[in-house]
């Protein structure tokens, strides 16, 4: 493993240079989902048929787009807009009365796939619609396939940089500092296949006291003593110093093993699938001239001053409750820089001189505190803080107690993915929100069966694969799409899977706008349900089964197919053929 060091200086045993720097974008939480290429097109459709109406009453103004949303109860129709209410007031009309000259002059002229417009409560427009529109999302997902369905261009190219995990390297992954790699890494995923280029980057904290603590309970375990008061006395140490043959030195000692630990973490990450673009030394940040040309530029803020022979930062106009932080002590205190001063430097590395457009930080809630004054430190530099996002996680819980490297009694990662394995270990950590705590119940994680989360939406993708094996067995090829009736899928669980392949485009274009990794883990559970419920009641092939509608239904599997890959993908998971 190698790991950028930004000094200039030659023969550093430590400089592990970049594996591959690659820059990669943000999408601002404030943009609105869009129609996309690939996203089905029932919706554009009927909002451009209501914005033709509402020319032709001549509204003015006319609405910069028409919003349209499926109801909550299907009794209300397939699709319902506002619209009458939104424009109504500025145009001069009653809202109500607008929306009955929209429903009565789409009724008089009906859209593609619609059988009828109706009215409700103030001022909604709501559609019903034949069963047709759901046979074209289905010729639509098999078309697109795996590779192109549900894929939205809202990146455009832009470049972001997701920083995750970045634990200390003073001890193995554990389960609390570790909990969220699946969380940044899916994250990475979500965004790259909305259309930004995105690097994952891991911050090695190799510097300063807790390396040399590392280091001092390394040297005491290699004279058979015990470890200092605040030191680190897990089992992983006594085994670093049988191998450390270096000089009775803190600082060489802790770096030594700080690298073997760096090697266990990368093994760990590489486990749950999670390959860095990035691995960036901080050693490398605060050794150069790196820290002191930042320093020197957030002079020029107006933002920085000096009191008590300290250099301060302003920090109240970002929400800082302490309003100002020290970011170089006094001569006194030994003139050193502070971690702040460190960290604005390494975020002027990201986002001035690598030059990416966004930097997203995933980091624990513990760290709650530095937010304010990171971001105020990116402003005084004249970088615009919304490139910077940071995201916390908040802690999740086991059984087994609590957990920290200097209790020697930490659940390691490593431990918990030989346990429950690693797409239940990935999957579970994204069945909840980011900022939502977690309690995992690893017995049930543990069982084969639909009580297990991940195990039911596998299954899911497994009985698929059963369906077409046994259709091969059978000597039944699915006929080309164009040559199969689709209007045969008229069961209300085909039309629910249908629906819900349907919302996939939007599901995506949301985790990715909303940093919501785990909305895709509700879709694929909820997928999953919808198969596992067509499974029993609809059968594929028998003797009762016409061979016209076992096509139809084929692809149908086919279709829930390509919907499940791309979301197990795009949380890391894998989608077994057998279970």
């Amino acid at each position: 493993m190698r790991i950028r060091d930004v000094r200039q200086a030659p023969n550093l045993d430590r400089c592990r240079a970049a594996r591959a720097t690659y820059t990669r974008p943000f999408c601002p939480r404030s943009l609105a989902p869009t129609p996309t290429e690939g996203t089905p097109l029932i919706r554009d459709a009927l909002a451009d048929s209501v914005l033709t109406t509402l020319r032709t009453l001549e509204i003015d103004p006319l609405p910069d787009s028409v919003h349209l949303e499926r109801p909550a109860n299907r009794e209300h129709g397939d699709w319902s807009t506002n619209v009458a209410l939104a424009t109504a007031k500025k145009a001069g009309w009653n809202p109500r009365e607008l929306a009955g000259r929209i429903a009565e002059m789409l009724n008089a002229d009906l859209p593609a796939h619609v059988t009828g417009v109706e009215i409700a409560g103030p001022g909604f427009v709501n559609f019903r619609l034949h069963d047709t529109w759901l046979h074209e999302v289905l010729a639509e997902v098999v078309t697109a396939g795996t590779t192109d369905y549900a894929r939205p261009h809202i990146g455009d190219g832009e470049t972001v940089q997701i920083e995750f995990v970045s634990a200390n390297p003073t001890g193995p992954l554990h389960v609390g500092n570790g909990w969220w790699c699946a969380y940044g890494d899916a994250l990475a995923r979500v965004m790259t296949r909305s259309g930004y280029a995105v690097s994952r980057e891991y911050y090695v904290n190799d510097t300063g006291g807790q390396i040399r603590k590392l280091g001092d309970s390394v040297l005491a375990r290699r004279r058979g003593e015990d470890v200092p008061e605040g030191g680190y006395p897990g089992d992983y140490v006594a085994d670093v110093a049988r191998r450390y043959d270096g000089p009775e030195d803190a600082t060489d000692a802790g770096r030594f093993a700080a690298d073997l630990i760096l090697v266990d973490i990368r093994e760990t990450l590489e486990s749950l699938g999670i390959v860095f673009d990035e691995w960036f030394s901080q050693a490398s940040i605060e050794e150069s001239e790196a820290v002191e040309s930042t320093f020197q530029q957030l002079r020029a803020s107006g933002l920085v001053f000096e009191r008590d022979g300290a250099t301060w930062l302003r920090t109240a106009d970002h929400g800082d409750p302490r309003e100002e932080r020290v970011i170089k002590k006094s001569a006194a205190e030994g003139g050193d820089y502070t971690y702040l001063a460190g960290d604005i430097a390494y975020h002027r590395n990201k986002l001035e001189i690598r030059g990416f457009d966004h930097a997203i930080n995933i980091w624990g809630a513990d760290h709650h505190g530095q937010v304010a004054s990171l971001r105020a430190g990116v402003a005084a530099l004249g970088i615009d803080p919304a490139r910077l996002e940071i995201r916390l996680g908040q802690m999740m819980s086991l059984a087994s107690g609590r957990m920290g490297k200097r209790l020697g009694n930490a659940v390691d990662l490593s431990e918990l993915i030989a346990d429950i394995g690693a797409d239940a270990t990935r999957f579970l950590s994204l069945t909840t929100s980011i900022d939502q705590s977690a309690t995992v119940d690893l017995d049930q994680v543990r069982s084969a069966t639909m009580e297990n989360p991940v195990f039911y939406v596998q299954y899911a993708h497994a009985r698929i694969c059963s369906i077409n094996k046994k259709a091969a067995d059978l000597g039944v090829e699915r006929a080309p799409i164009d040559e199969v009736d689709l209007s045969l899928l008229t069961h209300e669980r085909e039309l629910d899977l249908l629906r819900t392949l349907f919302e996939l485009p939007d599901v995506v274009t949301a985790a990715c706008v909303d940093r919501a990794p785990h909305k895709v883990t509700v879709w694929v559970r909820e997928l999953a349900g919808r198969f596992h419920g067509f499974y029993h009641d609809c059968y594929v092939m028998g003797d009762d089964v016409p061979p016209e509608l076992t096509q139809a239904r084929l692809w149908l599997a086919e279709a829930s197919r390509v919907g499940l890959v791309v979301g197990l993908d795009l949380l890391g998971v894998s989608a077994p053929e057998e279970m």
